[in-house]
């Protein structure tokens, strides 16, 4: 597992873009083969969302030919409400950028069978050609979508509850109301994520260096389930300073030694 420790987040973001962008423009994606990426509507990646934005503005890189793969949606809440991910992502980063409409693919929070939508889901997923690039972020607690603690690391795309602490956290971005805060949500599984080919996780700021120690210096724990990241053959976190802050220093020192050349931006 690689990890690229920036000196803030505004260096993270812009890092984390410039990859993404190469990683599109070298796969040279076509009607016919698309790069498939998949995506979260958590905060910490929106920097990286804005420096995409930037770079495609600027002519570097086309979103035309990729196919995006939302991680999760509320359940229950309809798609124009501002929380729902399906309005995040879009307000957020496809509505800025040029991927066509019928290229995004988002799980539907109000599906009449969940079941039957996350089994569909998987198998859109399959069809598309796979998952080339996750780009995830995960919450204090090492959880990723909606896996909270205790997750099952093989599971698929499924309908999960979500914690009373995952909802408290949450309820800013619902007037302060935790009651307005969905009990349950849809969520790729951890197996789901795995099956990816490469997976790069953005870990920003001291509320989360706990979780990263945990998933970085600690063993593969369902209680913390982006340990699984661990196992991947090609994962990758991309953090800052504040969130190393848990981590011994041999481990810092350790990992800025060994990606020092690479910290400059990813020419493409």
């Amino acid at each position: 597992m690689r990890i690229i420790i920036h000196d803030n987040y505004e260096a993270l973001s812009k890092w984390t873009a410039y990859y993404v962008a190469k990683r599109i423009k070298d796969f040279n994606p076509t009607p016919e083969k698309p790069f498939v990426l998949a995506l979260p509507a958590g905060i910490s990646p929106v920097g990286t969302y804005q420096q995409l934005i930037s770079l495609h503005q600027e002519g570097k890189v086309t979103f035309r030919n990729v196919v995006a793969f939302g991680l999760n949606e509320y359940a229950g809440i309809p798609e124009d409400h501002p929380q729902s991910h399906h309005s995040v992502l879009w307000n957020n980063f496809f509505g800025q950028i040029d991927i066509q409409s019928e290229n995004v693919r988002l799980l539907d929070g109000n599906a009449a069978d969940y079941d039957r939508e996350c089994h569909d889901y998987e198998e859109n997923i399959k069809t598309s050609g796979g998952i080339h690039l996750f780009l995830g972020s995960i919450g204090p607690d090492g959880h990723i979508g909606f896996n909270e603690p205790g997750s099952s690391l093989s599971s698929r795309t499924r309908i999960k509850t979500i914690t009373s602490g995952a909802r408290a956290a949450n309820a800013r971005w619902f007037g302060n109301d935790v009651n307005k805060v969905p009990k349950t949500g849809l969520t790729m599984g951890v197996g789901t994520l795995m099956d990816a080919e490469e997976v790069v996780m953005v870990i920003s700021g001291f509320s989360k260096a706990r979780a990263l120690q945990k998933i970085l210096e600690c063993e593969v724990n369902h209680m913390w389930t982006v340990s699984m990241l661990q196992l991947h053959q090609h994962g990758m976190i991309v953090c800052d300073d504040e969130a190393t802050m848990e981590l011994k220093v041999g481990t810092v020192k350790y990992f800025r030694d060994i990606e020092k050349e690479n910290l400059g931006l990813p020419e493409f």
